[in-house]
Parts: structure tokens; sequence; C-alpha cells
């Protein structure tokens, strides 16, 4: 399946170049200073975006097949990137920026050949390509525009972007868009691979070379997916999809040209700034646009055959509303926190809590079932594929190195280990262990139910354990709980589903195992090692 192979190569290539690009971005003034319009109070390094880049084209480049778009595509990005890099070392004016966009959108529409011909509302009637094209340049550009004004809080054009990616991949998949999903894929590897370094408090912003570029290929698998994979889709989809920042960006416009401002200064006006000045947390904020976003990305799934007027009237009576309750939250002085409950409840907790029952004993319960699991699995799957096992080798040999000589007992390195051990498992498991002893899929469920359970409480009420919940996390709850309601009418997507809950519980399992590790000679590790080895030799043929 090339969308996992492009996935994990791009997490990997900016999972190990942003922490590099952290380290250079002083010396390349490539850093974000604070200023009144800014929520951030300290300088911070405004180079993720060419981990995302960077990690997604390498993807694409090698799994997807090129042709005259995707060549189109790929020049696109590197101007976008260049541009993006040169405004953030230099603060372009929005002028010169635009000339890097028209450049790359020019590209993508006339030379690779992808543009609007079915507009909402007379889909029956194919616009001509002299009208087509100079659309869709104006489409893309504002995509872009919308995209790099919605990095206003951290992890908020990420998060955005990941929840459109994903529904995108979707709509592409009854048609065996493999193309599409394999550059959603790839491009979700990126952002990814960047937003454990962005949730707040970030320790790295995207820049305008990021935040451009996933407005840039937002757009571009927008046109591709509605007007050439999958034609049956609504052509107003796209709104849906695309979401929140459309009408955030129009929105803004709106209210300067009203009051007579410069169009192109910015402002702090954006939804993002306005439910900060309501007095929500800044990860309230991020749940909050989170949470709009996933409403949108959900109802084009369940909407994609509908008509464009039903799809147009949701979109805007949803803008409508939300638009209007901020207006009358800012009108009557309301605010988040005014009044906070003390609840009794918390007197309950603070004797659990003293026991152990919230903290110590969930915590020691998912220290040791994660390598029970590894263990378990690696020895009762009836069958672990020759290309597995040549995986695992390599990795058991990687991780012995990294045990034997990194000072680091949670290194990046390590826990790209682990987590390639658990992606190992989890598959394994499915297909070889429960298909063939479906007895035991009871005890799986009540298994993964308690692991999570577990988990939560040891999060929530563990001390001295750098392990704290992050938008993301909300992020990476809502991409999974849709993933697992959208695909029951599926048998095979229902298997990837499942698949994919699953190994998000043992990932932030490993996660907060990782984070109280004192010694790199742990449990979690050893066990890594032990379950690589034992899947490698039984892959190879040698036990």
């Amino acid at each position: 399946m090339n969308y996992l192979l492009a996935f994990f190569t791009a997490m990997l290539v900016s999972v190990a170049i942003t922490p590099l690009m952290i380290q250079l971005a002083p010396r390349l003034g490539m850093v974000d200073l604070p200023d009144p319009r800014k929520v951030h109070s300290s300088p911070i390094p405004r180079v993720g975006g060419i981990g995302i880049v960077i990690g997604t084209l390498v993807a694409v480049r090698i799994w997807v097949p090129m042709d005259s778009s995707m060549y189109a595509y790929l020049f696109g990005s590197v101007v976008l990137l260049a541009f993006g890099m040169w405004d953030d070392c230099r603060e372009l004016g929005h002028y010169v920026k635009f000339i890097g966009q028209f450049i790359a959108v020019i590209a993508v529409v006339y030379y690779g050949n992808t543009f609007v011909h079915q507009l909402p509302f007379r889909e029956m009637s194919p616009i001509p390509p002299d009208i087509g094209k100079p659309f869709t340049v104006f489409a893309m550009v504002g995509m872009i525009n919308a995209a790099n004004h919605s990095d206003g809080l951290d992890g908020l054009a990420g998060g955005l972007s990941v929840l459109s990616l994903v529904c995108i991949a979707y709509l592409a998949l009854p048609v065996n868009g493999s193309l599409i999903i394999t550059m959603a894929a790839a491009t979700l590897g990126g952002v990814l691979g960047f937003l454990r370094y962005n949730t707040h408090p970030a320790r790295v912003f995207m820049g305008d070379g990021g935040s451009q570029f996933l407005g840039f290929t937002l757009g571009f698998l927008a046109v591709a997916l509605t007007q050439n994979v999958n034609t049956a889709l609504s052509p107003a989809l796209p709104a849906l999809f695309l979401g929140l920042p459309i009408i955030d960006i129009l929105a803004v416009f709106a209210q300067r040209v009203y009051h007579r401002m410069n169009w192109f200064r910015a402002s702090k006006n954006h939804i993002h700034h306005r439910l900060l000045e309501l007095g929500f947390d800044h990860y309230e904020a991020v749940v909050i646009i989170y949470s709009v976003q996933t409403l949108f990305v959900v109802s084009a799934i369940f909407l994609r055959y509908q008509s464009g007027w039903l799809i147009v009237s949701l979109y805007l009576g949803v803008c409508a509303a939300i638009f209007a309750l901020l207006t009358l939250a800012e009108h009557h002085g309301w605010r988040a926190h005014r009044h906070q409950n003390r609840l009794n409840a918390q007197t309950v907790i603070t004797f659990f809590n003293r026991h152990g029952l919230l903290a110590d004993r969930p915590l020691k319960l998912v220290t040791a079932a994660i390598p029970v699991l590894f263990l378990v699995v690696s020895v009762s799957a009836t069958r672990v594929p020759y290309d597995f096992g040549v995986g695992a080798c390599l990795c058991a040999a990687l991780l012995l190195l990294q045990l034997a000589f990194s000072r680091q007992p949670g290194s990046v390195v390590l826990r790209a280990i682990n987590y390639v051990t658990a992606s190992f498992i989890i598959y394994l498991n499915d297909r070889y262990t429960i298909a063939r002893f479906p007895h035991l899929a009871t005890a799986e469920i009540v298994y993964f139910i308690v692991l999570a359970a577990a988990i939560g409480l040891a999060v929530r009420y563990t001390k001295h354990v750098d392990f704290k919940t992050t938008p993301m996390d909300y992020l990476v709850l809502f991409v999974v709980l849709s993933v697992g309601i959208l695909t029951h009418d599926s048998r095979q997507q229902a298997e990837l589903g499942a698949m994919a809950m699953k190994l998000v519980v043992v990932f932030y399992g490993c996660e907060l195992i990782t984070s109280r590790m004192k010694s790199r000679w742990n449990l979690l590790n050893m066990s890594s090692f032990a379950t690589l080895l034992l899947l490698g030799l039984r892959g190879l043929g040698l036990a």
C-alpha cells in the first residue's frame, strides 16, 4: 500500500528535519519575534514548514507516479517554500508573496492542466477552459492565503489541514483514487511529524513556507478530487471539507473593507483571536475550532452526492451561527471562566488519587500491558511476512545500537522504533492472530478498553510525568472516531478503522511509558528488541 509507505516516509523525514531546523533557525534569521498582534511572548523559530514540505515532497516523488500535473505540483511547492522561507527571513510584503503564489498556481493550472470545469448549481453545463482556468487560479491563491492566515495559534493550521486531508483521502477511496490518497497521506505524514513540536506551547512555527504549502496542496487536491478523480461529488463540496479557513478570511476581508482598513495589513480579528478575547484558553480556542472543522468534514462525507444548494446552505448557515454567537458574546461582554464551579467531586478524586487508584496503578498497568502485548502477538501470530522480517531485523539492529551508545532514554530514534514495533504488532494481531483465533476477539476488545482507560487515568492524575494532553491529542481523537464511525459500512474499511483506533491507543501508551523512562534499559525497550528479533527470525524463516 503506497499510501502507508508515503505516510511513514514523510513523517520520518519531517521528524528528522524539524529539530535540526530549530537549531539552525537563529543563524538563518528565521525566528518569529513577539508583537502586539501575535499571541506568543517569546521568540519562536519558524522553520517547521521546511520539514513539512521536504517530508511531503520526498514521499510524493518516491511513491507517486509522475506526470505533467505532478511535476507542476512539485515545482509550485518548491516555489512557495522558497518565497515562504524568504518571507520568514525578511518579512516580505504581500505583493511579493503574491508573485510566488501566482507562479506556483499558474504552473499547476496551465502546465499541469488541473483546473475547474464544473461549478456548483450548474453541474450539467461545464464551463469553458478560458473561464475555468482563471477561476481556478483565483480560488487556489485564495486557499493559500486562507491557510496562511489560519496559522495564528499553536497547532491550528496544521490541525485544520489534517482534518481536511483525512476527508479528501476518504472521498477518493471509493473510486480508487490512489494518487489523491497517496498525496494526502504524504502530506499528513509531513504535518504530523511537525505537530508534536507545534502544539501549545510550541517549540517551532511552520512559518509562511509551511502554511502556504498546505493551502496550495489542499487547493490542488480539492480541484483534482472533485473535477477529475471522483466527478460524482458535488462541485460545492470543497466549501465543507476545506471549511473554516475560507469563511474566516472572507469575513476578515469584509471587516477590513467595511472599516476602510488596508486589505492586507495583519490584524487580530480572525476567529481564533476573537475566541481568545472572550477569555478562552489557548488550547480551548484550538479545540473549539477543531470541533467546527470536524463538523464540516463529517458533513462533507455524508452529503458528498447532494445538491450544491444544500451544501452551500449548510455551510453558510453554520458559519452565520458561529459569527452570530461570537458577536452576541462580544456585545454582551460575556467571558469564559468568569464563574468557575468548584465541585465536591474534587474531594473524591483527591481521596482516590492519594491511594494510587487514579495514578500509580493505572500507570503500572500500562507499563506492563504493552510489553506483554508485543511478546504475545510476536509468538502467537500464525505468519510473519518476509518483508516484515527484514524490517524487524533492521529495526532490532538499530535499537541495539541505540541502547548501547545513546545517552537519552527517550530519544527520537527509540520512540520511532517503539512505534514501528507497535505498528507491526497491531497489523499481525489483526491479520494473523485474531483472524485465525476468533474466540480471542472479545478478550482483545476488553484489553484495549482497559488499556485506553488506564492511559487516560494515568495521563490525568500521575505526577512527575512529562506527558500532557494537547490539542493534537483531541485532533487524533476526532480523526480516529471519525474513521471508526464512517467505515462501518465496509468490512475492509471497518477493519482499517479498528486497526487505526488500536494503534492510537498503543502509541499513546508507548508515549506515556517513554515519558517516565529513567534509563534506556527498560521494559518497553527490552520487549521491543525481543519482539523485533523474534519477528525477524520468523519472517526470514530462521525460527
